[in-house]
Order: C-alpha cells, then sequence, then structure tokens
C-alpha cells in the first residue's frame, strides 16, 4: 500500500458553486474528492452530455483498481475573491422571458405568444419557441483566490497512479500545481481518535463508528471534519501524526439519483 500527500496550489481563482443563496454564488473552502477524481484524470468525463450522471461507473472503476481520493480542505486561512457578473445582452432590444433572455436576430422578428416568446423569420419560413435557460443572468460570485493552498491524500492498495504536474479545477477549469510525494505511515486501532481531514461519509468502512463531527452540506455529497470515530487508521508518519480512516473506498453503492 502506498500513501501519497498531495498539496494543490492555486493559481487562478477558482470556483465551485458549493452554495447559491439568491443570485450570490459561494465556493467553500474545500474541494470535493469526486472533482479531485476527475481533474487528477483518474476518471475520465464524457465529452458530452445528456444530463446522467455517471459517478457510480466511473468511480466503481477506481474501487477495482484499489485507488481512493479524500476531498482536499485549504490550509492556513482561506483567501477569497469577489466578482459581480451581468450576463444580459447589450444588443438593442432584448426582454426577459420565463427563465430565459430574449434577443432578436437580424432578420428575424419576436412576438410574445400566449405563455412564452416566439421567434419568427421576416418572411415567416420559420417560427421557433424560445426554450428556458438554466443560466443565472446577473449576480456575485465568491471564489478562492489565487493563491491558496490545499492538501488531500491519494491511497493506492498497490502502486499509486501517476499524478500530473498541473491540472484544471471548477467550473471555469482553473490551472492549479500538485506536489506531491509520498509518505509513511503505520496501521493502528483507536477509539475516540481525533480526523482532522475532510472525508467524506459514503467513503467509510462498514466497521467505522463516528461520535461526533462538523457536517459541511454541499454537493454532490456532504463532507465531515473534525471527527471523533472509532476504527483502523493509518497515522501518517510526520509531526502532525496525521490519521486516515482505514479501508475507505467510494460508497458508490449508496448513490441514488432524482430523475
Amino acid at each position: 500500500m502506498q500513501v501519497l500527500q498531495c498539496d494543490l496550489t492555486l493559481l487562478e481563482n477558482t470556483f465551485f458553486s458549493s452554495r447559491e443563496i439568491g443570485n450570490f454564488y459561494q465556493t467553500e473552502p474545500v474541494i470535493g474528492n469526486y472533482a479531485l477524481c476527475y481533474a487528477l484524470g483518474l476518471a475520465a468525463a464524457p465529452y458530452f452530455n445528456n444530463g446522467a450522471i455517471h459517478y457510480a461507473e466511473h468511480l466503481a472503476f477506481l474501487n477495482a483498481a484499489g485507488v481512493y481520493v479524500t476531498p482536499a480542505a485549504i490550509t492556513g486561512n482561506p483567501r477569497f475573491a469577489i466578482e459581480m457578473f451581468n450576463a444580459q445582452p447589450d444588443s438593442y432590444w432584448f426582454a426577459m422571458g420565463n427563465n430565459a433572455l430574449i434577443v432578436k436576430p437580424d432578420g428575424w422578428d419576436v412576438e410574445l405568444g400566449s405563455a412564452s416568446y416566439l421567434v419568427n423569420r421576416s418572411d415567416r419560413s420559420q417560427r421557433r419557441k424560445v426554450s428556458t435557460n438554466n443560466r443565472p443572468q446577473v449576480g456575485t460570485i465568491k471564489m478562492l483566490g489565487i493563491g491558496n493552498q490545499a492538501r488531500f491524500y491519494v491511497v493506492a492498495e498497490d502502486e499509486a497512479p501517476k499524478l500530473p504536474r498541473y491540472l484544471r479545477l471548477g467550473k471555469w477549469m482553473s490551472k492549479a500545481r500538485l506536489d506531491a510525494h509520498s509518505v509513511s505511515f503505520q496501521a493502528v486501532t483507536g477509539e475516540r481518535r481525533q480526523v482532522t481531514v475532510l472525508i467524506n461519509p459514503v467513503d467509510l468502512p462498514a466497521s467505522s463508528r463516528v461520535h461526533t463531527f462538523d457536517l459541511l452540506s454541499i454537493h454532490p455529497a456532504p463532507l465531515m471534519r473534525n471527527i471523533i470515530m472509532d476504527g483502523d487508521f493509518l497515522e501518517l508518519a510526520g509531526q502532525e501524526r496525521t490519521l486516515l480512516p482505514a479501508g475507505m473506498r467510494f460508497g458508490v453503492e449508496a448513490m441514488t439519483y432524482a430523475r
């Protein structure tokens, strides 16, 4: 077994829509382990997606390969950048429809139907209904700023996978640098031990017993921190004496999605 300590340095402002309050879009100072799997190239997202969710399929492949990635937490005090955006069109004529901004292309006319806008060619040869868009038009974004550092761990049953030196993260595919090195560890068993790293609760082995924790409720999976628990651990060498719960794997069996 091999454990890699992975330290990320954000080279660009990085945005995950962790929480949406009205038109305020907030990034929590964490990076989920599902997102890290794709960013590291350990799971490959399809080029075209019709809305299907592939977590269970892709993460089951990593379980079979004996590779597990923990969530990442910002080390030190997180730094944020806040920006306002306005995605409204700047054309001479536009209107706000039912969750859609209506613009008038050259050579087309616009009319308001009973419940939605219709766009017609001036010669009436074509006509189409303007569909809704699930995209915000104005708002404020709170994102992780340049220079933030985050740490996570990769646990491999056999040889650890080769990881990239640079990767892309978040909604905007922001650039980050990765420094990874192998750390020694010893297997220990204990009761009411404190785990300070971020943990995805569905990935814990059934033999673990959690007493107390703080829950960070974000999508697609909540994360736990400041955990007191019983079980088997990997105690990493170093001054921090970091504990990782042993036997973690992606809990794909617990994944269900609303259709």
